[in-house]
């Protein structure tokens, strides 16, 4: 279990601790560190780099090109939560910045978080504003914090028709005058936090192996009176799928929905985490139905492969949520 009065008994001489956690990430690290010490010209921080037990050449690509890099090799894949929790253990910073590999920092973008976090008094953590690779804007970096409402309406199509929903949390991206912004919650790609807040939180909540701990460590900022802000002056490219593949496994979609059940059962009970599951077993067969039912239509669109994994997805959703298959 992580001592956190470890980190709370150190010199805290720096002002910033940048913690990567990599998973066969090395070519997005390396793109990563470089963005970092080509754009971050003030020098009190340190950059640490935890391997989940992925031994994907890492260590020796640091220590060849950013040997000042603390790296903390891992004997198992601890997942996001606890690896961030153990690389904070080991970190001297005032401030946190959990980043992940496959970004890249554009221009002063961690100085003017950094300075942000620091001067807006009742900013508990703050996040920027994120690209996809082609420079478009990532509508994912600010979002309501999960809800039954939202997750069973979630849909790309709906997001993109009613963007300033206010189930969506977004509104923020799309007004016309961009300022920092008091949001719900922002993406775990880019979270920088007080130290001093992280201690009394417990940092990473480590119940959730994958997904929804960044949702989790929002809320609980949240509930002890802080904000959590939107500063869209900072920017950082965010290219996704870093660390997976772009297109989304039946794993990868049942474990968000695991993951969610468990942030439901800690922040709303165990009938919301319930009535949760119920839902998803509702929507699914909704899915399934309209799915089925567009078959023509899906073939000669999108192609045979694309409907049977749309399947596939669903289907797999569906037993989970009947609790017919576990994961």
């Amino acid at each position: 279990m992580l001592n956190f009065q470890q980190g709370k008994s150190a010199m805290h001489s720096l002002d910033l601790s940048i913690v990567i956690v990599n998973w066969n990430s090395k070519q997005f690290i390396e793109q990563c560190l470089t963005s970092i010490r080509t754009n971050v010209k003030f020098a009190r921080y340190e950059i640490i780099v935890i391997d989940n037990a992925s031994y994907d050449g890492c260590r020796e690509m640091l220590e060849n090109k950013f040997p000042d890099v603390m790296f903390i090799q891992s004997a198992e894949n601890l997942g996001f939560a606890r690896a961030n929790n153990l690389a904070y253990g080991q970190s001297r910073g005032q401030n946190m910045l959990f980043l992940n590999p496959d970004t890249e920092i554009q221009g002063s973008a961690i100085q003017i978080l950094l300075d942000a976090l620091k001067s807006i008094p009742d900013a508990g953590m703050v996040g920027a504003k994120l690209l996809n690779s082609d420079r478009t804007l990532q509508t994912t970096c600010i979002t309501a914090l999960p809800s039954i409402l939202n997750q069973a309406l979630a849909s790309n199509y709906l997001r993109r028709r009613f963007p300033n929903w206010n189930l969506w949390g977004m509104r923020p991206l799309y007004m016309k005058k961009q300022d920092v912004t008091a949001v719900e919650a922002i993406s775990g790609a880019c979270m920088m936090a007080k130290r001093d807040l992280l201690e009394r939180i417990g940092c990473f909540t480590s119940d959730y192996f994958m997904y929804s701990e960044d949702m989790d460590l929002c809320a609980k900022i949240t509930q002890t009176g802080t904000k959590i802000y939107y500063v869209p002056e900072a920017v950082i490219v965010h290219h996704g799928g870093g660390s997976s593949s772009h297109s989304e496994s039946n794993f990868s979609s049942v474990m968000q929905r695991e993951s969610l059940t468990k942030f439901f059962q800690l922040h709303r009970g165990r009938t919301y985490s319930l009535m949760y599951r119920a839902s998803t077993a509702v929507v699914s067969i909704c899915r399934m139905a309209l799915i089925i039912g567009a078959f023509p239509l899906t073939v000669c669109v999108k192609g045979y492969k694309f409907w049977f994994n749309r399947t596939s997805k669903w289907s797999a959703i569906l037993c989970w949520s009947l609790n017919i298959s576990r994961w």
